[in-house]
């Protein structure tokens, strides 16, 4: 068999893998397809006038390396025809079997089509080298992909490495033994109080890996993401470890709308354990829990606040610091609430351009509007409140008549196949007994002796008595 030789190639595979952190057999599998193409161009170069290969032209050739004797060979699968239409796909079953008699018609054979040393051109070899290239970047981020796609949704340490326009490139690591890569940091998910100079350390919590389709980092990673709070929180309590202590709620705004209004976190928990302040756990002794995660945050403000089933009392609970007097629900089915406080609270309860409201009802999944409770009118919130629930329970009924409506257009005719199935019935039983005589009758039924009811109740229903156990017994 010919070969195209390449000299050195043992030692290039080694230098690209070691320069680029890619497996020999990576290397090679994109050293492959960029000689196919280099082929390929060879071919096309050098075709005739009538010769047309579309993109699926050269699918059936591949090319061996010969690592050892650092060369390359261009096989092509060929089918065993009667007569030959295309040269490169078929092969006559004369040609074949003057070297392999068994051969028939249908089967394939693999032939070696390796062009000449001189032949494979300055423009093939061209091609195969930014070939290589791109299929060297796309084994590299084949592997990234690989490496950590079972890490997205959690926290990793990254290194700041440069920017490029308002992102920050870092370098990340999946602690799996393998280099650093490069994650983008995008602009919407920086916090405003960071200073992300050279080589500074930050974590980070990785939100996506992407198909590597794409220029660029894969990586995309957020300081801004309500998921690195959690895991911030689970790393300093372990009560949060020990699952002793809950995270039920995360809202957070770490890039507010305006600059006059820092970052800021609400977070529930609560537990199971009485003897146990899910709260007091959190926030750690002399604030110590709650500091480190406020300082690898740099000063983001936190409130961690109990959760309660009770909706009112959440709701009291996440509009923290503020003293809450009442929570009325107005309308418990579109979640809205009133919140009422005393006037010197009305201020810290909204906060600042409406942060600590807006985070308390992102937490609380309720609409909720602060009044003053000195200004505020039970008499006509009663009757708005009465309104809301005559027209709920009016829908409601409503909705019944409707179904009472449907029900009865569906009873006559289910009568009439009632009555048609029981008239069927009556007279097969007619025709059945007509055709007893005493020779059929059971003798122990003729003697009157007593028999196993049971079991005629099966031979009847086909269930017996498992039909009427599986009726009692309750569902699981």
């Amino acid at each position: 068999m010919s070969m195209v030789s390449l000299p050195g190639l043992q030692a290039m595979i080694e230098s690209i893998s070691s320069e680029r952190n890619l497996p020999k057999s990576a290397v090679q599998a994109a050293l492959r397809e960029a000689l196919l193409k280099g082929y390929e161009r060879y071919r096309r170069t050098n075709r005739g006038a009538d010769m047309a290969y579309d993109d699926e032209y050269f699918s059936n050739f591949e090319v061996e390396l010969d690592v050892e004797e650092e060369g390359f060979r261009v096989l092509a699968t060929k089918a065993i025809t009667e007569e030959v239409s295309n040269p490169d796909h078929q092969i006559s079953l004369q040609e074949v079997q003057e070297v392999a008699s068994e051969a028939q018609l249908g089967d394939t054979v693999i032939l070696d089509v390796t062009p000449e040393q001189s032949e494979f051109g300055r423009m093939a070899a061209i091609q195969t080298k930014q070939v290589l290239a791109q299929k060297l970047r796309d084994q590299q981020r084949k592997l990234v992909q690989e490496e950590f796609e079972e890490l997205e949704q959690t926290v990793l340490t990254a290194r700041v490495l440069r920017f490029e326009r308002q992102s920050v490139i870092m370098a990340v690591n999946s602690g799996m033994g393998k280099p650093d890569v490069e994650a983008e940091l995008p602009k919407k998910f920086q916090l405003p109080n960071d200073n992300y100079r050279a080589n500074a350390t930050f974590k980070v919590y990785l939100k996506k890996v992407s198909d590597g389709s794409h220029r660029g980092p894969q990586l995309i990673v957020s300081r801004a993401d309500a998921g690195l709070v959690v895991y911030l929180f689970d790393n300093e309590v372990p009560e949060i470890q020990d699952d002793v202590v809950r995270i039920i709620a995360v809202a957070r705004e770490a890039n507010p709308p305006s600059r006059s209004v820092g970052p800021r976190t609400k977070i529930a928990v609560d537990t199971l354990e009485r003897d146990v302040d899910p709260v007091g756990a959190c926030i750690g002794a002399r604030g110590s829990r709650i500091q480190a995660v406020v300082n690898e945050l740099r000063g983001e403000k936190i409130d961690v606040i109990r959760w309660s089933p009770d909706p009112a009392t959440y709701i009291a609970n996440a509009l923290s610091p503020a003293r809450v007097e009442q929570v009325r629900l107005m309308n418990p089915d579109e979640r809205q609430a009133h919140v009422l406080v005393a006037e010197d609270q009305l201020s810290l309860a909204i906060g600042k351009e409406g942060q600590n409201v807006r985070l308390a009802a992102r937490l609380t999944g309720w609409k909720i509007d602060i009044k003053d409770s000195a200004k505020y009118d039970y008499d006509a919130e009663d009757r708005k409140m009465q309104e809301i629930l005559d027209a709920q329970r009016l829908h409601q009924e409503q909705l019944a008549a409707e179904a009472a409506a449907y029900a009865e257009e569906l009873e006559p005719e289910e009568d009439v196949d009632f009555a048609e199935g029981a008239e069927v019935q009556d007279e097969a039983i007619a025709s059945s007994t007509s055709d007893l005589n005493d020779d059929s009758i059971p003798q122990a039924v003729l003697d009157g002796e007593e028999f196993d009811s049971d079991a005629v109740k099966e031979s009847e229903d086909g269930f017996g008595i498992e039909q009427e156990a599986a009726i009692e017994r309750p569902r699981s």
